[in-house]
């Protein structure tokens, strides 16, 4: 028996990182997964590695359009949808706050809460026709709750999904929906440099990991587990809730 036998999922940015470990954890725990990608060949290449429960998608999560097509694509594959997850993300390198362009300050708002905003528009309505409850996970990020110099917008960005999470829980309860966000710290995705806006050298590692209590950088797996359990009845009786994946970070 899996944790998430007979239920459906969509995940955005499903392609890689975060996005693809969710997906394919799913799938292993008993969910049909909708892998949802801008990138068409990596929403593939994950899909592909257990095609009997995975199907890809091409979306763009800021289209309404294309939000419409995915709750069409699910319900067609699969025959409904009782999760769903916003991890499509996105951000600038950091720097000045004063570099940053106007289009990176739209980009980063329209992917991560424009994306946000759309999905769960898109999503809301069939979970409540189905009266059977459902399951929002939004992925947020440690720049939430203790944001730091130099991604100052994308922090922002990250903070009004923290926020919106509080409310959608708030004004969908009644109808048994669960909203929760995961704030992840940096992994070791390749990302390091872009966020923390240091070179990715052991040097500059340790003096990150100086400031984890439990001592190392997140791990991919580190979110999937919390968005399983999340997902799960497991935690069927949790929703508002801000998770902080980060070994302590932010305490």
């Amino acid at each position: 028996m899996g944790r998430l036998d007979g239920k459906v999922a969509i995940v955005t940015g499903a392609g890689s990182g975060f996005g693809a470990g969710i997906a394919l954890r799913y799938a292993q725990e008993g969910a049909k997964v909708l892998v949802c990608d801008i990138n068409e060949s990596t929403a593939q290449a994950t899909a592909s590695k257990d095609s009997a429960n995975l199907a890809a998608h091409k979306m763009d999560v800021t289209k309404r359009t294309d939000w419409g097509a995915t709750m069409a694509a699910v319900k067609e594959k699969f025959g409904r949808c009782d999760i769903l997850v916003n991890n499509a993300g996105w951000s600038y390198v950091n720097k000045a706050t004063v570099d940053v362009t106007e289009e990176e300050f739209e980009r980063v708002f329209d992917v991560n809460v424009k994306g946000v905003y759309l999905g769960c528009q898109a999503w809301v309505n069939q979970a409540i026709e189905r009266k059977e409850g459902g399951v929002i996970i939004n992925i947020a990020s440690v720049g939430a709750t203790r944001p730091r110099p130099g991604l100052v917008w994308y922090n922002a960005s990250k903070g009004a999904v923290w926020n919106a999470t509080k409310g959608l829980a708030a004004e969908y309860g009644a109808h048994q929906i669960r909203v929760n966000s995961i704030c992840p710290l940096v992994t070791g995705t390749g990302l390091f440099s872009a966020f923390t806006g240091m070179e990715d050298t052991p040097e500059n590692r340790k003096k990150f990991i100086g400031n984890v209590p439990m001592g190392r950088i997140g791990e991919v797996e580190d979110v999937v587990n919390a968005c399983v359990f999340m997902a799960s009845d497991e935690a069927k009786f949790i929703t508002g809730t801000n998770l902080e994946v980060d070994g302590g970070r932010c305490i």
